[in-house]
């Protein structure tokens, strides 16, 4: 990808934000864009590497391109935005950005499975979502999550995505990550 077209797709990733950043985060006290600069800030500070720093600024990228609405999980449907998210990104990264994103909901049923306790601290709307999502996996399931290439760095990206919802929560503003998404984007191409 030549770095014009880095450049322009940096700005149009930006400008999803700037549109849509502002819309509420589906039953949470945050923002779209608080969400996911929390997330980044997260990764950040537990040094994950690059790419996965994108993949928590970007993991939610499906709610910002799906035109379901804030209510969509109230209507009881599953937007599957993370598939949407992980399509949009694979044209631009590789898996180490868009296998996260892909599997950031499955590490949620994952860790539902594995960990008791992990339900119980889960947001009403996060509770909700889950089951819209096809619940908590089976033993089978968790164990084949488990052994998928993605899977620890979807389950570290699943907890930022957690702890990302704090009302008020002073983070960087989006315009700061341009010059990291056009570094992985370079070093990272999608295939």
């Amino acid at each position: 990808m030549t770095t014009s077209k880095i450049d322009a797709e940096t700005d149009a990733l930006v400008a999803l934000f700037t549109r849509h950043g502002g819309d509420g985060y589906f039953g949470e006290r945050v923002t779209q864009a608080e969400h996911a600069l929390q997330s980044a800030a997260l990764a950040e500070d537990e040094g994950a590497a690059p790419a996965l720093v994108v993949a928590a600024l970007l993991h939610d990228v499906g709610h910002l391109i799906h035109t379901g609405g804030e209510d969509i999980a109230d209507r009881g449907i599953d937007a599957r935005h993370e598939a949407i998210g992980a399509t949009y990104l694979a044209r631009l990264f590789g898996p180490a950005v868009v296998e996260p994103v892909r599997l950031h909901v499955p590490a949620k049923r994952y860790l539902c499975a594995i960990d008791k306790g992990y339900w119980q601290d889960l947001s009403p709307a996060s509770k909700q979502s889950l089951e819209l999502q096809g619940g908590v996996f089976s033993p089978d399931e968790a164990e084949a999550f488990a052994n998928l290439p993605q899977a620890q760095d979807a389950v570290r990206l699943r907890r930022w995505d957690d702890r990302a919802k704090v009302m008020g929560l002073e983070t960087r503003p989006i315009e700061s990550y341009r010059e990291l998404i056009a570094a992985v984007m370079a070093s990272h191409p999608a295939n």
